[in-house]
Order: C-alpha cells, then sequence, then structure tokens
C-alpha cells in the first residue's frame, strides 16, 4: 500500500507587518556615493571601516547609536533579479525588514520572491535544532502576492518531491502526491497500475517498470482539471522514481543521484499547481509514467525490442535510456487529443549536461512561434532556458536494425539532440511541442538555491502559458498558432 509523502510546510518568510521592520536601502556604486555626503559622520566611519563599496549582492547593517539596526544597505544589479535578493536572509541577523523605496512590481516581486525561496530547507530526515529565527521581509506594496505564492509553493513542491529518498517516493507515493494536489484543486486524478497497462495499450511503460513489480508496480497517473471546452493543454513528465539503469547497471558514482530522475514529473505537477491555482482557462491534462528501472527476472533486456501505443516498434539498445521509452507511449497519448500545447519535462540525457552544465535547461521545440516566446519568458523571469535543435538530419541515428527505431544510438555524439527527435517520432508534427531535458538539481548551493532538488523552467513555462492562455490572450482571440 502506498504511502501519502507530505511536501514540507512553508516557511513564513514574508510578512504583513511593517512596524519597526528595519529598512533596505537599494542603492548603487553611484547612489551610495550620494549617500555618503549627506550621512552623519558615525555611519560615513562605519561604511569605511567595512569597505562596502556596493558591489552587486552586497550588504551592510547600519547601527544606530544604541546598538540595534538602523538600515541596510544593499546593492542591487541594474535589473532586478530574485537572486540578488535572496542573498539578504544569510546576511542579515533574525528580524523583520522592509524595503525603504517600494519597487514597482517587476522588482517587488522578485524581491519577494528570491527572499522567500532562500527559506526553502529540506530537514524533514534531520533531528530538529533550535532555531534562533530567520529574517524576514515585509511583502513590497506593489507584489502580485498571489503569483509569488504560487511559484514558491510550486518550487518547494519540486523540491521536496526531488529531495525525497526513493525508499519513501516510488511510483505508488508519486500517483499519492498527484491524488493530493488533484483533491486540493478539484481536480480528477485516475491511474492505470501494472498489468492493466498492457491491456490498456501502454506496454513501453510497462516494460520499463515490470522488473519491480510487484512491490512498485509501474503506472500511468492521469490528471484532468479546467473547462470541458477550454484550451487543451497537455503537461508531461517522465516518473522515474529510482533508475538502477536495469541490465545495463549504471556505475555506482552515476546511480547515487538517481532518485531525482522524475524530475520531470516533480515539474509536471509543480506546473500543474500553478495553473491550477492562477485558474487559467484551460482544459488541463497531466500524464506521468511512474517507474523503478530495477534489476530482477522481469527486466527488459539489451536488444529486446517493445511495440509502443503508437505501434512503433523500439529496440533497447541500452535499457539506461528507459526515460524515452516510456515518454514515447505517454507522449502518443497526449497528442492523441491534439492539445494546443504539449509541454514535457524529463530529467533525460546526461549529453545536455555535458552540452549546456548543470543549471541550464536544454529546450527543444517544433514550433517557432512557441520556441521564441519560450525563450523571451524564460528571460523575464530570470529562469534561463538554451534552444538546441531538432536537426532532422540526425533522425538516422535512432532507427533500429530489428525494429523501426533504437533507444540507444551507437554514435556517442549528439545525445540529447537525437533523444529529442526520437520523442518527436511520437507527436503529430502539427501539435506545437516542447521538451525541456533538464537537471532538476543543485550540484551545489547558491543563495535562494540550495544544494538538492530545484525546478528549472517552471517560471519560464508557466509565463508562456499566462501570455498564451490568460486573460487577453491570443487563445481567448482564437488565434493560435
Amino acid at each position: 500500500m502506498s504511502r501519502t509523502f507530505s511536501l514540507s510546510p512553508i516557511p513564513i518568510s514574508l510578512v504583513d507587518r511593517a512596524r519597526g521592520a528595519v529598512p533596505i536601502a537599494q542603492i548603487t556604486p553611484k547612489t551610495l556615493a550620494a549617500w555618503l555626503k549627506t550621512a552623519p559622520a558615525r555611519l560615513k566611519r562605519w561604511v569605511r571601516a567595512m569597505n562596502f563599496e556596493a558591489d552587486p549582492g552586497a550588504a551592510l547593517a547600519l547601527p544606530a547609536p544604541d546598538g540595534r539596526i538602523q538600515r541596510v544597505l544593499f546593492a542591487q544589479a541594474k535589473e532586478p533579479s530574485p537572486w540578488d535578493y535572496a542573498q539578504l536572509p544569510a546576511k542579515l541577523p533574525p528580524g523583520t525588514y522592509r524595503l525603504e523605496i517600494e519597487p514597482e512590481q517587476i522588482a517587488a516581486d522578485a524581491a519577494a520572491l528570491g527572499w522567500a525561496l532562500a527559506a526553502y530547507d529540506f530537514a524533514r530526515y534531520r533531528q530538529a535544532k533550535k532555531k534562533a529565527g530567520i529574517a524576514v521581509l515585509v511583502w513590497p506594496k506593489a507584489t502580485d502576492r498571489a503569483a509569488v505564492t504560487r511559484a514558491v509553493e510550486a518550487t518547494f513542491m519540486v523540491r521536496d518531491l526531488v529531495n525525497a529518498p526513493a525508499n519513501d517516493l516510488g511510483p505508488g507515493e508519486l500517483a499519492q502526491a498527484a491524488r493530493v494536489l488533484a483533491r486540493r484543486h478539484g481536480a480528477r486524478m485516475t491511474e492505470i497500475v501494472g498489468e492493466a497497462l498492457l491491456k490498456k495499450g501502454y506496454p513501453a511503460v510497462h516494460m520499463v517498470g515490470r522488473a519491480a513489480s510487484p512491490a512498485r508496480a509501474p503506472r500511468l497517473i492521469d490528471l484532468v482539471w479546467g473547462r470541458a471546452g477550454a484550451p487543451r493543454i497537455t503537461l508531461v513528465g517522465k516518473g522515474v522514481c529510482f533508475d538502477s539503469g536495469g541490465l545495463d547497471l549504471k556505475p555506482s558514482s552515476n546511480m547515487k543521484l538517481m532518485k531525482k530522475d522524475m524530475g520531470g514529473a516533480a515539474h509536471a505537477l509543480g506546473l500543474a499547481h500553478m495553473v491550477m491555482a492562477a485558474k487559467l482557462d484551460v482544459r488541463l491534462r497531466v500524464l506521468i509514467p511512474a517507474v523503478e528501472n530495477s534489476v530482477s527476472s522481469e527486466a527488459m533486456r539489451p536488444l529486446d525490442v517493445v511495440r509502443t501505443r503508437k505501434g512503433l516498434t523500439v529496440e533497447i539498445g541500452n535499457t539506461d535510456a528507459e526515460g524515452r521509452v516510456i515518454l514515447a507511449d505517454t507522449l502518443t497519448e497526449a497528442a492523441r487529443e491534439a492539445p494546443a500545447l504539449i509541454v514535457d519535462f524529463a530529467t533525460l540525457t546526461g549529453a545536455a549536461r555535458i552540452a549546456l552544465g548543470t543549471e541550464l535547461p536544454a529546450l527543444f521545440c517544433n514550433d517557432e512561434p512557441t520556441a521564441e516566446a519560450l525563450l523571451a519568458a524564460s528571460k523575464t523571469a530570470a529562469d534561463p532556458l538554451w534552444r538546441l535543435p531538432l536537426w532532422a538530419p540526425y533522425g538516422k541515428h535512432i532507427e533500429g536494425h530489428t525494429a523501426d527505431l533504437t533507444n540507444a544510438p551507437e554514435s556517442a555524439h549528439a545525445g540529447a539532440i537525437t533523444a529529442a527527435l526520437f520523442l518527436e517520432r511520437f507527436v503529430k508534427p502539427s501539435i506545437p511541442w516542447v521538451h525541456l531535458d533538464l537537471m532538476a538539481w543543485n550540484t551545489s548551493s547558491r543563495p535562494g538555491r540550495p544544494e538538492g532538488g530545484e525546478a528549472m523552467g517552471l517560471r519560464a513555462v508557466f509565463a508562456l502559458l499566462v501570455d498564451r492562455f490568460g486573460p487577453g490572450s491570443r487563445a481567448k482571440q482564437k488565434r493560435i498558432k
């Protein structure tokens, strides 16, 4: 019986009260020089003694005559970014702070978001330690509180799910997490489990996950929400709850982080939360193939052949290239309803990490207007993506010998591209499709982004959905391309 995996409570790092809050003065090297000209002599001496030069991200607490903090000087970069403000809570002592000059909404949202994300701490498996308190920020007046709250909740959800150890988060528990989310928003959630996958036409999902049955039976999670006549949006998330590599066993160094191989599923659920919480007028569907890629007598073998939901056959060139196999069935089902947009998230290839590093997700898209809009949204949201090509001539590498396709090309080159081309074979060309190949993990800590599970591209895709399907969007005017 699956357990319900509960999410961590969100720390209260943004508050309403302003009385007694310490002001934070946002400065630049130029405005610092101007400020020093009129500042009391004791504060001038303090700033010079502390060698404070207003480098971006630098903060300095100024003492009042009674020893309390009178004001904080904070050197902000030219463009407002949540990661600037995410540095502040760790640099300041516990207490309540406010922005001295209320910013416009974009900067206000960035400040609130960065401050809130910096409070994340996945501590459920550690003994509780007594804390002295944290630095909290008074909500900036221009902040879109609902938008910031949605983004924080979704990010924390992704982080919690990815950080959870595989012994506590298998396919069944992932389904329970989806069910809890569905109940919260009044969505309908169903699942097809185990042998029923064969009866319902998902043989590829079954083949990958059957080695973990019956204890961790594979399943397809299917969540539906929204008005029946609204534009259809389908999110797909790779849900490999642990990836041993199968019979093509991973070395221990590569297997260590494989609890995060369901990061795509976590992103799909996090984005679904943002869509439902914002009440976008869309018909949302979330499809997650949830499996564990294990080793047993039932494990798929190299050069086995599986017939997918689409009817194409796939030769298993490598059992460790299982993600694209389960996504084949799932994308076929996603395309069946001809939605206005399909977005899939997947921790799919090491090749994408070699090309772009761990912090920058690879974007593939079969539709130029969608790709351009998403890249623009990623810049606005400070949620970077980088586009790689669906280079058709490389399609020759995914052609199979004894089957239509192979899941593991012989060539070691362009692995992220050939994986995306493989997935593209299961999406109708007429449907705009976005594929994000991401790490879903911070390999080291940065302000607001602690080491561990991470949401990548989430806010960017949500911004695209608002642009396409929110109030006043092109969808409302029936001009979706």
